[in-house]
């Protein structure tokens, strides 16, 4: 009996409460006020237990609940606690702050508008006026960002109450020009990653001493187009890395030029050197681009140039596709000189003569300084591309057997596609562009003209391999070869095919015996 009242005593009903309920948490997301929580945060209904249990359990354990429940609710319902809640902020305040926010908003708009101030092309779109609520109305009304994106049939009905944290504006970034296009905004990071390396080159080359090594290295991911004449004389040895000594360099090589002008030239009509003046004077016109290499002024400056050097190199004379090595020196030369962006447009005859004059000699000596590391391409039998075709041959095998298999099969020789790839640096296959960026990266390697062209040439050959294998024929393959759809690249495909390139000769370059069978 003792222990019955025991049990009794304790299930027994106490005036006194004890804190301990599971209460609702209220945060910045649901806030106490918030009409929409009205509906939802009423207590909840006890569910009927899904097995049947005993009516005294069930009971029981009610007693428990209630008597349990926290002092603090004693008398208060949810229901009351809400609008307490709801009646302790005034509406007059609440609309006030709101009206102040979307005021300060757009006014920063005006200004964001007025600082940018948008080219005639580009009008800024008008900002939308956030719609006002009558002060009577406590709901609030969506923000200024909320608003542009919501979906048709939001913006058909009348303001919607929201929550609390959704009544204040967020962030709104505003894109320069009034757009927000993404291509917009990557072309703006893309110019600002530019204008910083950009800055790099002129802080390298700005030093009393520049670092050949460190311009190397800069330079072998792309040159800046304002700096690159210069970065190409230093980088080919033509110009010394003191700047103090870079004029008297400059004056003394181009006068150097003009005296071998004045005591060779004449002997271009000589029977001795007449065949070699006229295959130059068949060659010119062939090249491209034809806009500007078809100036008079143009062609008579390569003329002069190719004979020069062809005279005072005896062991390998003229050779067909010296010719093309002319264009890139004098193109980028050309580039310090002219406004047109491109410079096949411009016209070369409003170029002042002086500037001409510079121009030829700079372009006369770095061409030479190139052609002094491939020199064994051009003497007798072209023993140099000989060699780097075979070459080919074998590292194309061991990186790709079943591209080497395939044009073996089908009987064609590598001689038959890529002597052309050796003899003119891959300048008949890609655009003049692409072969510009190409040389960046050239005169940033060690013997990047005679040793990393050959990995150029097998990342260049490996990148058509899905064409290669779907052609089955000799003549369809060879044609494919010698016209490669190139027309459209850009300087992300060289960057691609470099990068592959680079790959290679990491892997064979120290250990030749590796693409040897």
């Amino acid at each position: 009996m003792a222990s019955d009242g025991a049990r009794k005593q304790f299930w027994k009903r106490s005036n006194s409460k004890v804190p301990g309920s599971i209460q609702h948490v209220y945060g910045a997301q649901h806030p106490p006020f918030d009409p929409l929580l009205h509906g939802t945060l009423l207590k909840a209904t006890p569910k009927a237990p899904s097995t049947p249990v005993k009516a005294k359990r069930i009971s029981t354990f009610q007693e428990f609940e209630s008597n349990t429940s926290d002092a603090w609710d004693a008398g208060e319902d949810e229901d009351g606690l809400l609008a307490m809640a709801a009646e302790s902020l005034s509406s007059d305040v609440v609309m006030e702050t709101a009206n102040r926010v979307l005021r300060n908003h757009s006014q920063q708009q005006e200004r964001h508008k007025l600082q940018e101030a948008p080219g005639p092309e580009q009008k800024p779109k008008p900002v939308a006026e956030p719609p006002l609520v009558p002060s009577g109305d406590i709901r609030l009304v969506k923000s200024i960002s909320e608003s542009h994106t919501s979906c048709p049939a939001e913006s058909a009905s009348d303001t919607v109450p929201l929550q609390r944290s959704q009544s204040l504006p967020h962030s709104v970034t505003v894109a320069l020009g009034g757009t927000s296009d993404p291509s917009a905004l990557s072309s703006s990071a893309l110019s600002e990653r530019e204008a910083s390396r950009l800055d790099k080159f002129k802080q390298l080359l700005a030093g009393p001493h520049t670092d050949l090594e460190e311009l190397r290295k800069l330079s072998w991911s792309g040159i800046p187009k304002p700096v690159r004449p210069i970065t190409w004389k230093l980088l080919s040895g033509y110009l010394p890395a003191n700047v103090d000594r870079r004029p008297a360099t400059l004056q003394r090589k181009q006068k150097e030029y003009f005296a071998f002008i004045e005591h060779y030239y004449d002997s271009r009509n000589d029977d001795v050197h007449q065949d070699t003046y006229r295959q130059i004077h068949i060659d010119i016109p062939r090249m491209s681009p034809e806009a500007l290499i078809l100036q008079p002024k143009v062609t008579e400056i390569f003329e002069r140039i190719l004979f020069i050097w062809a005279i005072r190199h005896p062991a390998s004379g003229y050779v067909q596709g010296i010719n093309d090595l002319v264009t890139p020196f004098f193109v980028v030369f050309m580039c310090e000189h002219i406004e047109e962006e491109d410079v096949d447009a411009a016209d070369i005859s409003r170029v002042p003569a002086e500037v001409l004059r510079n121009v030829e000699a700079d372009t006369y000596w770095c061409m030479s300084k190139l052609l002094d590391g491939i020199q064994d391409n051009y003497t007798f039998a072209q023993p140099g591309i000989q060699m780097k075709v075979k070459m080919l041959e074998e590292l194309v095998s061991r990186i790709d057997e079943q591209v080497h298999r395939h044009l073996d099969q089908h009987e064609v020789r590598y001689l038959q596609f890529a002597f052309r790839w050796m003899n003119n640096l891959l300048m008949r296959e890609v655009p003049l562009h692409c072969t510009i960026r190409l040389w960046d990266t050239y005169q940033s390697e060690p013997e990047g003209f005679s040793h990393f062209h050959l990995y150029v040439c097998a990342a260049f050959l490996v990148r058509w391999r899905k064409e290669i294998l779907e052609e089955k024929d000799f003549q369809e393959l060879l044609l494919f070869l010698q016209n490669l759809p190139t027309a459209h690249w850009g300087d992300e495909d060289i960057s691609l095919l470099l990068a592959e390139a680079y790959r290679l000769k990491f892997a064979f370059a120290d250990a030749p015996n590796h693409y040897k069978k």
